[in-house]
């Protein structure tokens, strides 16, 4: 049993030695640790740093690619270097590496396939009340769109299975966190979570820049997510928003014509073909993009077993 814990870094040599200091090389269940840093085109010292703290791999991106692609690489690259179990972290040791144990416990005892550490969200001094309150109504609204009961979407202090993790595939270009447990959700993948400690500020986030940009684009991944993965439902609920308001229109015009003043409300008939047609149309793309991706789990279930397979050929 292999645990790969992988950290995506982008210039973080004044945090990433401690980061990698503070994870256990020892954990009751698992033969072997190893530590896989992702270089995520960073300027600084980030590698020299990584190399001389005893990371096992690194894995150098040749740009910049984002929190979401340096993910995703290390996760293709975990399964490529047999792990059995992957453990995300953050570089700027934000969370406390010493219940790493207690993370991945459920996958140990088969309870779950991911584990999702939960920080004490209310404890922490350094959220303001308001992040407080939108991180809490951020990982409601996800589980509502994940049917998943999550309590701290964002968190990036995560442990994934084999099968699990070759299951997943990124497409926001920004953060992982939020997609792959929609993702998670709607492929019925066994997920949990569990209380996590975390440790001081050692930086402000550089993920965004501000409350009302986290907000924006948050928002913005869960329906893009919400699309991609239920689109019949997606589209034929705006095509019910455009229908509805159709049929009351010409349920007017026939009250009308049938007390004989048909040739005054023309404009409800004109308005009501125009919202059915706009109905119509919705309806038809629902189905396409349903069909679309039916196409796209195949692919996906061919690129899992593909990364599985890969995973346990035997390695020289």
């Amino acid at each position: 049993m292999k645990l790969i814990v992988q950290i995506p870094a982008f210039n973080e040599e004044g945090t990433l030695a401690k980061t990698i200091s503070e994870i256990p090389r020892t954990v009751a269940g698992v033969d072997k640790v190893e530590i896989l840093v992702i270089d995520d085109g960073s300027t600084d010292k980030t590698v020299d740093v990584a190399k001389a703290a005893g990371a096992d791999h690194i894995l150098r991106m040749p740009t910049n690619v984002g929190l979401a692609g340096a993910f995703t690489a290390g996760i293709e690259a975990s399964l490529q270097k047999s792990a059995d179990i992957i453990v995300n972290t953050d570089a700027d040791n934000q969370y406390c590496a010493a219940d790493i144990p207690k993370l991945i416990a459920p996958i140990l005892n088969r309870e779950a396939q991911i584990v999702v550490g939960a920080r004490p969200i209310s404890e922490i001094e350094s959220f303001s009340p308001i992040k407080k309150v939108f991180q809490r109504l951020g990982s409601w609204v996800v589980r509502k769109a994940s049917g998943t009961q999550i309590p701290d979407a964002p968190s990036g202090f995560r442990a994934y299975s084999k099968s699990a993790a070759a299951r997943l595939y990124v497409i926001n270009p920004y953060t992982y966190t939020l997609e792959t447990i929609i993702q998670a959700g709607r492929k019925r993948i066994p997920m949990t979570s569990v209380p996590i400690r975390v440790n001081p500020v050692t930086r402000p986030s550089r993920l965004f820049r501000s409350m009302r940009e986290y907000i924006f684009r948050s928002s913005g991944t869960i329906i893009r997510i919400s699309i991609v993965y239920a689109p019949l439902r997606f589209f034929f609920t705006l095509a019910a928003l455009f229908a509805l308001p159709g049929l009351v229109a010409i349920a007017r015009f026939l009250v009308h014509y049938a007390a004989g003043d048909g040739s005054g409300n023309i404009q409800s008939l004109v308005l009501a073909s125009a919202l059915l047609a706009m109905a119509t149309v919705l309806c038809a793309v629902g189905i396409l993009a349903d069909l679309i991706a039916a196409n796209r789990h195949l692919l996906e279930d061919i690129r899992a077993r593909e990364m599985l397979r890969y995973s346990d050929m035997p390695k020289d």
